[in-house]
């Protein structure tokens, strides 16, 4: 029962963490879409977000694990420092509101720019992660099959509607890494 528990925490907190790095993307597909997209191009960026949430965290992950064994009862309280960090980052660029330079999303430059951009904080995640024992498997599934359908979700909506929506996702998902931050610290 007290794994069933654990392991249902656990899906929890890497759901909660896969959709705040999935609002980065979410936001910046809205950006993308509001300039008008083709629905090729959603699909294709979406695959190669969703891939490049995957590939990052791995890495990140892998990194964590060696600092967690370095650090030992520390890590909990410098993964809590680190996701904090990141959050407000998160939070303190959404609220600066400084325009990203704009990449032509159908060359094969833009795209990598593009996914690299929104997939490098699950990179910093995947670190702090790394720090616990968290499920590698389960961990990188739900940051791909977050971050891909929330960029494609942000995509068509942003194909759809107009104004400046994208900020409003990119401050929530830093709220909740600041959250789970402030959690770990305590």
């Amino acid at each position: 029962m007290w794994d069933a528990n654990l392991y249902a925490g656990q899906v929890l907190t890497l759901l909660c963490i896969a959709a705040a790095l999935g609002f980065d993307a979410f936001s910046l597909g809205l950006g993308i879409g509001l300039k008008g997209i083709r629905l090729r191009d959603i699909l294709k960026l979406g695959f190669v977000i969703g891939l490049f949430h995957v590939i990052m965290p791995i890495g990140g992950l892998l990194t964590g694990q060696l600092v967690s064994g370095l650090l030992g009862q520390v890590a909990s309280t410098v993964a809590g420092l680190l996701l904090m960090l990141l959050g407000g980052h998160m939070i303190y660029s959404s609220l600066k509101g400084e325009e990203a330079k704009s990449f032509d999303h159908r060359s094969l430059w833009g795209l990598l720019v593009i996914a690299v951009s929104v997939s490098i904080d699950a990179f910093s995640v995947g670190i702090t992660l790394g720090m616990f024992s968290f499920d590698l498997w389960l961990a990188i599934t739900l940051f791909g099959l977050l971050g891909g359908s929330m960029s494609m979700l942000g995509l068509f909506l942003g194909r759809k509607v107009s104004g400046n929506l994208g900020e409003y996702g990119e401050a929530f998902g830093g709220a909740i890494l600041l959250v789970f931050g402030i959690l770990f610290v305590l």
